[in-house]
């Protein structure tokens, strides 16, 4: 055991490289300069008063309201008389909300979690500060809740659970409007936008217009995690119609009750939505999210070199799995520079599988000199099997963005596999180091594959179950351990509890977690003024998430933080990015920091820059002016 904690702690510079992103971010030095005003502390100007102030969540502090407040918004008479301060507020929500919990529930069929959901949504309606407090204080507990795996089930009922609008909705129907359409949201300034098509949400398909409920979970981490101003976030659908036949006969259905548009007509769409959010809001970033396979490549390669844009699935997902595979590496008693050697089997090709491949193999390759034989080399630890089994040049109509990963079928011969081998016999005849799932096929990983992996060359084999929601997870932490052996990593997706292994030994379930990435990107984008979010800065994020984790956590197998610990997480991967993009000349800096005092700051510096800039959910001071 003790040669096994040495070669961790012996670990790489190229550890030590990385870890150099987060020094000094816990303390910062008295003398350090303070660059801008905190964010979220700023007085507010309202132009309206009474009732309309209680009825505006943006504005709303119900009896927090201070007297003074209450006189000069003519609130006087309209709210109970004693000020409550926001950790009451706090309190009497909780106990509220343990309380309605179950007597939120619709019957039997309506879960605890929606319940949850139901009670947080009411409270977004009404307070939205408030809503934030609550959220960043047991994110660990509501992260689930307003995000996956619960989101799925919004998503999968938002027509019965729709009640106030969020967001905007651009259709098929408004062709030739969304230019004006655009001026009817209220912000004049909007930071993040989050669009989706819902064409393929999470796991669960077409589900159209209802696809609005992941872009306002989404934002909702954006907020928690980067402290993106709540004012300045907008979740758009892009309702094109549906192909889910379900929908198309329900009366009830929201969205457009037609089928999907496709080829031109649908660019066109998307073409005339992405010219009017950036002619209103020319610095705003927009994230794509959930748009189905066929379309998410060709529009992030459409727009990526024009506009501040980036596809979550594509590129959020790929960046995740990085520094989980990095940290496997590290887990597994090697120098993350040995990434490269790793034989590495993928389930699933869609987008977020075959980003996962394109991320990896540039980062093995430039840990091999980054030339043209350092990409085929890499190419070579790659096995993608899809639903017709393993992917070789013998497939027909293959997809070309698995093409450069189809197997040559001599390379498959040598490995006693053919084409379109099943996910066994290429578990059991590679013997991989990782078994990557990225496939929407709950229980894929089933007790013969898991059997076959036992198989792994690996000291420490890796599983990684990263489909969403939590019964598309291809396999469970409990399957894992008790089929492959308590010596594995394993990550998922969704969130699951950690395995008791008995004698006193703990079987490490790390949620490998896009949120852990997407935030800190868009917030690092956001603050460097960076023209377009490069591969180099989503590799920064990556490989910052990768060096988080201590060598003694990695040694337990633990190679994902807690989502406890989102903020701080967010805030390195957000300076990481600052400092690409400055590194690239691609930052124009923000606000009063422009691009050259931003390329004058240290790392300690831009940790403060960021941190200064992450909106708190403190309510404001109010001060009224009439229009």
């Amino acid at each position: 055991m003790s040669n096994f904690v040495n070669q961790i702690r012996a670990s790489s510079s190229l550890i030590n490289r990385l870890r150099q992103r987060l020094m000094n971010s816990a303390v910062l030095t008295q003398t350090a300069r303070s660059f801008t005003t905190t964010e979220g502390h700023r007085p507010t100007m309202v132009h309206k008063r009474s009732l309309d102030i209680l009825h505006d969540p943006w504005f709303n502090k119900g009896t927090a309201f201070s007297m003074t407040e209450r006189d000069r918004l003519d609130l006087r008479g309209l709210l109970p008389p004693n000020v409550m301060s926001s950790d009451q507020q706090i309190e009497r929500f909780m106990v509220d909300l343990k309380r309605l919990e179950v007597q939120a529930r619709d019957g039997p069929s309506d879960p605890n979690a929606l319940a949850k959901w139901r009670i947080l949504n009411r409270l977004h309606d009404r307070n939205e500060t408030m809503y934030y407090k609550v959220l960043i204080a047991n994110i660990a507990e509501y992260a689930p809740i307003v995000y996956t795996p619960t989101v799925g089930l919004v998503c999968q009922n938002y027509s019965g659970l729709f009640r106030r609008p969020r967001g905007m909705y651009f259709s098929a129907e408004d062709r030739g409007e969304m230019m004006s359409m655009v001026y009817n949201w209220p912000a004049e300034q909007v930071d993040m936008i989050v669009v989706t098509d819902g064409s393929r949400i999470l796991g669960l398909g077409d589900l159209g217009v209802h696809g609005i409920g992941i872009a306002i979970g989404k934002l909702d981490l954006y907020v928690a995690a980067a402290g993106i101003n709540p004012q300045r976030v907008l979740p758009v659908m892009i309702d094109v119609g549906t192909n889910n036949e379900k929908l198309l006969k329900d009366p009830l259905y929201l969205g457009l009750q037609e089928h999907r548009l496709d080829g031109d007509e649908y660019v066109a769409v998307i073409d005339e939505f992405m010219e009017a959010v950036f002619t209103r809001w020319p610095h705003v970033i927009v994230q794509f999210e959930d748009f189905q396979s066929k379309w998410a490549f060709k529009l992030l390669q459409r727009y990526r070199n024009t506009y501040r844009m980036f596809n979550d699935d594509v590129q959020g997902t790929a960046g995740v799995a990085i520094a989980g595979l990095l940290g496997a590496v590290r887990a597994q008693g090697k120098p993350m520079i040995d990434f490269p050697k790793q034989n590495i089997v993928v389930a699933g090709a869609g987008s977020a599988g075959i980003g996962v491949l394109n991320a990896a193999r540039k980062t093995m390759a430039r840990m091999l000199g980054n030339n043209k034989s350092a990409l085929e080399s890499a190419r070579s630890q790659f096995w993608l099997v899809d639903a017709k089994g393993l992917i070789t040049e013998e497939r027909e109509n293959i997809d070309p963005e698995a093409l450069p990963f189809a197997r040559k079928i001599k390379e498959a011969n040598r490995q006693g596999l053919r084409e379109g081998a099943s996910l066994v016999e290429v578990v059991r005849e590679v013997k991989p180091d990782v078994l990557l799932g990225l496939s929407a096929v709950g229980g894929l990983f089933s007790k013969e594959v898991l059997e076959a992996l036992k198989g792994s060359t690996s000291t420490r084999p890796a599983i990684f179950a990263m489909s969403n929601p939590t019964n598309n997870a291809e396999c469970t932490p409990e399957e894992a351990f008790s089929i492959v052996g308590d010596n594995i990593i394993f990550a998922s997706g969704s969130p699951f509890k950690d395995v008791d292994l008995g004698n006193g030994h703990i079987g490490r379930c790390n949620q490998g977690n896009n949120m852990y990435l997407f935030p800190g990107i868009g917030l690092g984008t956001l603050l460097s003024g960076s023209r377009i979010v490069s591969d180099g800065m989503l590799q920064a994020a990556a490989e910052c998430l990768a060096a988080y984790m201590t060598e003694d956590e990695v040694l337990q197998g633990i190679i994902y933080p807690s989502t406890s610990r989102i903020r701080d997480i967010t805030k390195q991967v957000a300076a990481a990015v600052v400092k690409e993009a400055i590194e690239e000349d691609l930052a124009e800096g923000y606000r009063e920091m422009d691009g050259r005092e931003l390329r004058k700051l240290n790392q300690e510096e831009i940790l403060e820059f960021v941190e200064n800039n992450m909106w708190s959910p403190d309510y404001p001071t109010l001060v009224y002016k009439r229009e």
